[in-house]
């Protein structure tokens, strides 16, 4: 008898794996093992609509109870993977039950990275992963109150524009000399800062936190300068940790994430891993990558799915993130690392702008500033591992499509 596909995970990889199997007449069990007490939802909207109220908890879950339920996918919530026994084919638990699989697919991303100073473990610092993390974020955010966030990526950005709406004090520390420095380039961390002052954050660049202070609850921030900020609360968004330690153990090979081939299988038959946790081949850069995007999870779940049923289709897509900060959309395409010249198309000052990164004349990035046009037409030219002329990439006169011909 067939055993099954086991998920470890209940992201929005893991879902899409499961979701992909069926859809593709997968008719043995399928079983998704979560570690919270959620049926699986969007991990993007924590620190956007859901943290600023304009979202319900309803409307991040992913499907309803009823739809798992209609296909057959049973999800096992509150359930954590201890080990896995590579030769039994089999999952032991945290409670010491066990379940054999015939595949398995690994989806357990990544983990906050924690603060590392005097007072990270007051009360009232907080990280933003889970469901559970944005509740009882959501639950301190108050009119008035003094939030200092740590860190200026996407998380960081994203809750400070959920706590000006709520009309809180915020402060933005970032210890590089730019916000967004691992994934935008200098014109689009320039214009982000303005953006966000204007809003009312103050945010200290090429600052260290030193130590927090308080007695039970956080009450202040020790930055390198020496100031102390007043604080009701922390957010820490610091970047995060690949959760790759279970299959270390189970003896994958393994490099700041699961290494899986094009089809996501790992180095063990039966074995694949999926999203956050993976680190896989791109054709594209010509290079081994580990992205931390939505789009990268779903994609390898469709891909982990059609291997499982025999199926196989190498997955190499242009990789693509977006972050809602007050009324602007930023959309990225691709990896801008090691770009040689860089192209700006529109004008900042009017909200609405494209910076193009280009290598060896090759357009491998795009970040777009409300500009849904210069994104799609971005992705697809890097996808074709284009060299387009970059006096009509310039000029915002110049219709994208006619670059694509």
């Amino acid at each position: 008898m067939n055993k099954g596909t086991l998920i470890i995970g209940a992201g929005q990889g893991a879902a899409q794996a499961a979701i992909s199997l069926r859809q593709l007449k997968y008719d043995a069990p399928i079983t998704i093992i979560g570690e919270e007490p959620y049926l699986p939802y969007q991990r993007p909207p924590l620190s956007k609509g859901y943290l600023s109220g304009a979202l319900s908890e309803n409307e991040v879950y992913l499907k309803p109870a009823e739809f798992w339920q209609k296909f057959n996918i049973t999800i096992k919530t509150n359930t954590i993977a201890r080990s896995i026994n590579i030769d039994e084919k089999q999952i032991l638990f945290d409670d010491d039950n066990s379940v054999e699989y015939e595949n398995l697919i690994i989806a357990i991303g990544t983990r906050p990275r924690q603060l590392n100073c005097p007072g990270a473990d007051l009360l009232q610092v907080h990280s933003l992963r889970s469901l559970s993390d944005a509740n009882r974020l959501k639950d301190a955010f108050s009119v008035g109150k003094d939030i200092v966030i740590i860190g200026g990526g996407y998380v960081g950005l994203e809750c400070a524009a959920s706590a000006i709406k709520k009309r809180m004090n915020v402060t933005l520390i970032e210890a590089e000399a730019r916000i967004l420095a691992r994934v935008a380039g200098r014109q689009v961390s320039e214009f982000f800062v303005e953006e966000h002052r204007r809003a009312g954050v103050d945010i200290r660049l090429s600052q260290q936190v030193i130590a927090l202070h308080g007695d039970i609850d956080v009450e202040g921030v020790e930055l390198s300068s020496g100031e102390i900020l007043p604080a009701d609360l922390v957010l820490v968004g610091i970047g995060a940790i690949t959760n790759d330690e279970l299959a270390k153990d189970a003896g994958l090979e393994c490099d700041d994430g699961i290494v899986v081939d094009e089809f996501c299988q790992t180095s063990q038959d039966n074995i694949y891993a999926i999203g956050d946790v993976t680190r896989h081949p791109n054709s594209i850069y010509d290079t081994d990558i580990r992205l931390e995007s939505v789009h990268n999870a779903i994609e390898q779940g469709k891909t982990a799915a059609f291997s499982i049923v025999g199926k196989a289709k190498p997955y190499s897509q242009v990789p693509w993130f977006w972050s809602d900060q007050y009324d602007l959309k930023l959309q990225t395409a691709g990896l801008s690392s090691n770009h040689d010249q860089v192209i700006v198309r529109g004008d900042p000052l009017k909200r609405k702008f494209a910076v193009f990164y280009l290598r060896n004349k090759r357009l491998i990035a795009c970040d777009a500033v409300n500009s849904p046009s210069e994104y799609m037409a971005a992705r697809m030219l890097i996808g074709k591992q284009d060299c387009p002329d970059v006096d009509m990439l310039a000029d915002p006169l110049i219709a994208m499509k006619e670059l694509l011909s």
